[in-house]
């Protein structure tokens, strides 16, 4: 999300039955974009890890959540975002509670997602493709895009314009490829946040596509 005043959508490509998620496949989606004139600003990361408590002694009974969801953006350095889905929270911390956990060894690192690629410019819209990978690995998860409205915060007044542009993108990738761009948004409303978007929500859908992918089989 590039400032306070954007909405942000994201989605991913789901292939046509009987096909798989590939590399070509971004390589083809990020030629859908330059064809629709879209200028390439840079590149993006996105991290989403998956914390599970340390258990050193079973008779002591220490209370915390039994997983604690984290995302890392390259574009907040600053800040980490927790999500803790039982009790339906989007927390904001200062990034450095990363190496505050490590130290105090209360919760270990137990899988991390990388999302990555480029990001896009088109008008008032920024534009990012990238894949979906498990850290320290090849291992192809999905591929990612997300949609930005950069000149309106709010939810409500952007939904239908953030869906023409999907709906235009998806036309023009209709012309090479098999398959659907499809957004899997999570209910804003469970985690107590507002109709003015913000990194919270951003947080949240990522996390969303984590575990949606996570769930996938893939070959």
């Amino acid at each position: 999300m590039s400032s306070p005043g954007t909405t942000c959508k994201l989605c991913y490509w789901q292939p046509s039955g009987g096909t798989t998620v590939s590399s070509q496949v971004l390589v083809d989606l990020i030629k859908s974009i330059e064809s629709m004139n879209g200028v390439r600003s840079g590149r993006w990361q996105v991290t989403a890890s998956q914390h599970r408590p340390i258990r050193r002694d079973q008779a002591v009974q220490v209370e915390c959540a039994r997983e604690l969801l984290g995302v890392a953006f390259s574009e907040a350095p600053n800040k980490y975002y927790f999500v803790l889905r039982p009790d339906h929270m989007v927390v904001e911390a200062d990034s450095t509670i990363q190496s505050i956990m490590e130290n105090l060894q209360v919760y270990r690192n137990h899988l991390t997602v990388v999302f990555e690629g480029f990001q896009y410019q088109l008008g008032d819209f920024h534009v990012k493709a990238g894949r979906a990978v498990i850290a320290h690995s090849e291992n192809l998860r999905g591929i990612v895009l997300e949609v930005e409205y950069l000149p309106v915060s709010s939810l409500g007044k952007t939904h239908q314009l953030m869906q023409e542009f999907v709906d235009i993108w998806q036309e023009v990738a209709a012309q090479s490829m098999t398959g659907r761009i499809v957004h899997l948004e999570p209910n804003f409303g469970d985690y107590s946040l507002s109709d003015q978007y913000s990194w919270q929500h951003t947080a949240l859908q990522y996390i969303s596509l984590m575990v949606h992918f996570l769930s996938q089989r893939t070959n």
